[in-house]
C-alpha cells in the first residue's frame, strides 16, 4: 500500500479515503482487450477540486506492456490487472495488485520525484502557489541536469526573468498527454510565445529539449520531463534528433558545478515509479535524471472505473462504471 493511503486510513481522513476510493472509478466500462500500447488516459471520477483540478475527473493511465495491462498513477505509480473482466451489474471490475496514487500538486511532485532544479526555480521565482492553482495544465519540466547547464546564466537573473523563463515551460488550459502530441504542431506557452513539437524516431521533442519522462500525473495535469531548459528568447531552437544530449538554448551559458537555485529545498520524499514492473526501464529512481520511460514509451491508462475497496486491505479493484 503507498504511504498516501495508509495515511488517510491510518488518520481516518474520511476526504482523503472518499478521494482514494474516487480515483479507482473510471468514468465507462473498458474490457481488458481493449488497453493497446498506445497510451490512454481515461477520467476518473476524482473531481474533488481539493485533489484535483483537471476538467472532466482526474485520470489515470493506462497501457498494455506484453501481457500485462498496467495502470499508472501519480509519480508514475504502477498497478498489473491480475483478474480482468469481473462482469457486474453496473459495469466490470478488474483486480489490481497495487493501489493508486493519486497525483500530487505540481510543487510536491517536483519535491518527490527529485526535480530539486524545478522546486527551486519555482520557489526563486515566487510562482510556486500560482503553478499548483491553475487548471488544466501541462508542464515541460527540465531535469537537475538540464539546470545546472545553464548554472552560470541562473544566479543574474531577476525575479521577473526567471518567472519568465519557468512560464514558457507551461500551457494552460490544455492537458496534452503524449499521446496527443503530434509532429510539427505547437503549444501556447502561458508566457506568451510557441512551444514548437517535434516526434522524430518514436522521441518527442519540445523546441530543441527531449522528452526523457513522458505523462507524470500531477493534480491539475500532466508534467512531461525534459534534458533541456527552454529559453522564450530562442523559441526557434530546434532539436538534433540523432545526438544524444541537446544542446543548451542559452547561448554563452556554461555548466555549473552544483545545481542552482535548490538552497533548502528538501530532498526527495519518495521514488518516481514506484512498484517497478519487468517490463519498465529507467535508469533512474529520480526523474532528476532519469533518462529514460517505461517500456512502450508511456504507460496508458484503461478507461474503466476502478474501486479499490479491496486494494486497501488485500489487491485492489479496479472498478469499471457505466
Amino acid at each position: 500500500m503507498n504511504t498516501s493511503a495508509a495515511t488517510a486510513l491510518a488518520s481516518n481522513d474520511t476526504s482523503a479515503i472518499q478521494a482514494l476510493l474516487s480515483y479507482h472509478i473510471l468514468n465507462g466500462t473498458y474490457s481488458a482487450s481493449a488497453v493497446t500500447e498506445t497510451p490512454a488516459f481515461i477520467p476518473t471520477l476524482l473531481n474533488n477540486s481539493a485533489y484535483a483540478n483537471v476538467t472532466g475527473g482526474q485520470v489515470v493511465e493506462v497501457v498494455k506492456q506484453g501481457d500485462n495491462v498496467l495502470f499508472y498513477s501519480g509519480l508514475l505509480a504502477n498497478a498489473s490487472v491480475t483478474t480482468a473482466d469481473q462482469n457486474f451489474t453496473g459495469g466490470v471490475v478488474h483486480i489490481i495488485d497495487n493501489v493508486l496514487t493519486i497525483p500530487q500538486n505540481v510543487s510536491s511532485t517536483a519535491i518527490a520525484a527529485g526535480l530539486s532544479g524545478v522546486a527551486g526555480a519555482l520557489t526563486q521565482a515566487d510562482l510556486v502557489d500560482a503553478v499548483d492553482t491553475l487548471n488544466d495544465v501541462t508542464i515541460f519540466a527540465p531535469n537537475n541536469s538540464a539546470f545546472q547547464a545553464i548554472g552560470s546564466a541562473l544566479p543574474n537573473l531577476t525575479t521577473s526573468q526567471l518567472a519568465s523563463i519557468l512560464q514558457y515551460h507551461v500551457v494552460n488550459g490544455t492537458v496534452a498527454y503524449s499521446s496527443t502530441l503530434e509532429n510539427g504542431t505547437s503549444v501556447a506557452a502561458l508566457s506568451g510565445g510557441d512551444l514548437q513539437i517535434t516526434i522524430a524516431d518514436g522521441d518527442v521533442f519540445v523546441n530543441s529539449a527531449k522528452v526523457l519522462i513522458p505523462d507524470v500525473l500531477v493534480a491539475n495535469g500532466v508534467v512531461h520531463v525534459i534534458d533541456n531548459v527552454l529559453n522564450p528568447n530562442n523559441s526557434n531552437a530546434a532539436p538534433e534528433p540523432t545526438a544524444s544530449v541537446q544542446a543548451p538554448a542559452f547561448s554563452g551559458a556554461s555548466s555549473a558545478s552544483s545545481l542552482p537555485l535548490t538552497s533548502g529545498i528538501p530532498t526527495p520524499t519518495a521514488a518516481i515509479g514506484a512498484a517497478p514492473t519487468p517490463a519498465e526501464e529507467t535508469t533512474s529512481s529520480a526523474a532528476g535524471e532519469a533518462t529514460s520511460a517505461p517500456a512502450g514509451g508511456v504507460a496508458s491508462s484503461v478507461g474503466t472505473g476502478a474501486m479499490g475497496v479491496a486494494a486497501l486491505f488485500a489487491g485492489a479493484c479496479m472498478w469499471m462504471n457505466v
